[in-house]
């Protein structure tokens, strides 16, 4: 009974007390804390400077955008160039372009290092898994420059090694990179050929998460390999699928310029013009800053758009980046 009586006659806490406590323990976690936020700054600044400032320059896209009269000084004109970019046959069609290639190189990128990454994580032999992981992720530290010569020079009409063999069993060459069909495949292969290293590090990363005692249940109760990638290692990096799906779909819209750039030629421009490469002719080139402007706005809605819907449906299914 002492004991309680003691407890009651404690003096309670009061309100100001507690606010009192709790400002100390977040000015104490701040200060630990403080070397943490330093290493944060170059980030911020690396943001604000490259990604947030020049959003300002937004507003050319509503603009009559000219030199003499600055990005403040030239005259309103709405959405005119918004209109442009629908009525015009020509930008109508770069549009379609950009989104059909993205689709297209989701469709058969987005799964090829996941399949990479399933197949050497059930390779016992260290020494060639290390091998093929360096193999495959070799090309990613090539410029598109490097690349598309090795892709122009494969498939050249008229020295290209597969032309070589071409031409022996059929006796004429084929022009790969002047037929559209044949252009969008080497586009898409060699897109998987330089990225798909990359995204099977990271998936080969998820797989380790996995504990491997699932895998010796599973062994146990007789089911094979397929039924153990089925159910237990695509449930188990199920998280990073979502999360770069997610992300893959920002970038529908953004095919990328160089790329494009060094594979594209006149022949195929029906299919190979895209919005990076419009902005860059018309914007860069021509000096039409307010239409590629507006071109580049509507790219980045359609993306933020298409983000939050992927993000909506993920969170359908438990899982969602936000």
């Amino acid at each position: 009974m002492s004991r309680v009586q003691d407890i009651q006659q404690r003096p309670k806490a009061s309100g100001n007390q507690v606010i009192s406590n709790i400002r100390l323990q977040k000015s104490r976690r701040f200060k630990q804390n403080i070397p943490l936020l330093i290493m944060f700054i170059p980030v911020l600044l690396f943001y604000g400077i490259f990604k947030y400032l020049p959003m300002g320059g937004l507003v050319i896209a509503f603009k009559n955008y000219n030199f003499a009269d600055g990005i403040l000084g030239s005259p309103w004109v709405g959405f005119k160039y918004f209109q442009m970019l629908f009525v015009g046959s020509n930008t109508v069609n770069i549009i379609k372009n950009t989104f059909i290639l993205s689709l297209l190189r989701i469709i058969f990128g987005f799964p090829a290092p996941i399949i990479l990454a399933i197949l050497l994580n059930e390779v016992r032999k260290t020494w060639f898994k290390k091998s093929v992981q360096t193999i495959i992720y070799m090309p990613h530290f090539f410029s598109w420059v490097i690349i598309g010569g090795v892709v122009v020079s494969i498939f050249s009409q008229e020295t290209g090694i597969v032309n070589h063999f071409v031409k022996m069993v059929s006796g004429q060459p084929y022009p790969f990179m002047y037929k559209s069909q044949s252009w969008i495949a080497i586009f898409i292969g060699s897109g998987i050929w330089k990225e798909a290293g990359f995204g099977t590090i990271i998936y080969m990363a998820a797989l380790t998460s996995i504990d491997t005692s699932l895998y010796e249940a599973a062994v146990i109760d007789g089911a094979n390999k397929w039924k153990q990638i089925w159910h237990i290692t695509l449930p188990g990096i199920k998280p990073t699928i979502v999360t770069l799906f997610v992300l893959s779909t920002g970038s529908i819209m953004e095919v990328g310029f160089d790329q494009v750039f060094m594979l594209q030629n006149s022949v195929v421009a029906s299919v190979a013009d895209v919005i990076s490469t419009y902005i860059y002719r018309v914007g860069l080139q021509g000096a039409q800053f307010s239409i590629t402007t507006a071109m580049g706005l509507f790219e980045s809605l359609v993306g933020l758009v298409l983000v939050l819907v992927s993000n909506w449906i993920a969170r359908r299914f438990g899982e969602s980046l936000w």
